[in-house]
């Protein structure tokens, strides 16, 4: 396939082989059609015969050209079936395309430092399980881990000290860079403010800077409640301190906690459904 792609990467040969989709040519008439030198037609038309594109025949002292068509339809094929993947991962292609959108208007916005002070988001989930599995999941490192960061990405280094004054460290690399030769794609420090076990954590945590200086500070407000169907997540983004050059950060919180929520919720569906499952084995044995 890489040979195919190279021989028809031309301009000059592409051309050849839309000339011969039409009939067998020979190499003169080639020439002429497509206003280059025998010499050099010649050249692109054996880069296109050793692709497997092209067979040859001579008729006299003329040689004639004609196109294969199987190898066209194998990578049309293949080129379908990478459109049909790409189709599976639309919402993936959108997430990418509503940051765009996002980033360009808050770099136009951030134009002086407090640009986006008192900002504000709201991001509210109805999840599985009690307050109290929740807050686990809210203050435990190794809980955290499993859903602290955005699509796509993964938490590399984690501190949080679940106190008042406690310190908390997130940094997130790109989840298949399992080897870490990617820059860092996030790196934030904070402090605990307020803890209230099973009711409300609130927090201060502000990304970095490449130049080590922070880029905002994110104050962070979750609420929790019992409900009926387990708990009702509650929580306030607010930003102060913003730079100029947090623009980039600013414009994904959006989308980032919300699909770090998502990421919560499912950690915890798997959670109850796994505790589930072994009581209802449990009863099952007695």
């Amino acid at each position: 396939m890489d040979v195919l792609l190279s021989a028809l990467a031309d301009p000059a040969r592409w051309r050849l082989v839309s000339l011969l989709a039409e009939r067998p040519r020979s190499v003169g008439v080639l020439a002429q059609l497509t206003g280059a030198r025998q010499p050099q037609t010649t050249k692109h038309l054996q880069t296109l015969e050793r692709a497997g594109l092209l067979t040859c025949q001579r008729s006299g002292r003329r040689r004639i050209y004609a196109l294969r068509s199987a190898p066209l339809r194998d990578l049309a094929a293949e080129l379908d079936r990478l459109a049909a993947t790409a189709d599976r991962a639309e919402g993936s292609h959108a997430t990418y395309d509503r940051y765009g959108l996002s980033l360009h208007t808050e770099r136009l916005a951030a134009t002086e430092p407090g640009w986006a002070d008192a900002r504000s988001f709201r991001f509210r989930r109805s999840l599985p399980g009690s307050p109290g599995l929740v807050w686990n999941h809210l203050t435990e490192a190794l809980l955290l881990t499993r859903w602290w960061t955005p699509d796509d990405l993964r938490v590399c280094e984690l501190v949080f000290e679940a106190r008042p004054g406690g310190r908390i460290v997130l940094e997130y690399r790109d989840a298949e860079d399992t080897e870490g030769s990617d820059p860092v794609a996030g790196h934030a420090e904070g402090v605990v403010d307020e803890v209230r076990p099973g009711e409300r954590l609130a927090y201060r945590l502000s990304p970095v800077l490449a130049d080590g200086g922070p880029a905002f500070t994110a104050h962070v407000d979750l609420g929790l409640r019992p409900a009926d169907t387990g708990t009702d997540l509650d929580v306030h983004y607010r930003i102060t301190d913003s730079t100029v050059d947090s623009a980039d950060f600013i414009a994904g919180i959006e989308i980032g906690f919300g699909q770090s929520l998502d990421k919560l919720a499912a950690a915890l569906t798997a959670q109850t459904h796994d505790s589930n499952s072994t009581a209802r084995s449990i009863s099952w044995d007695v």
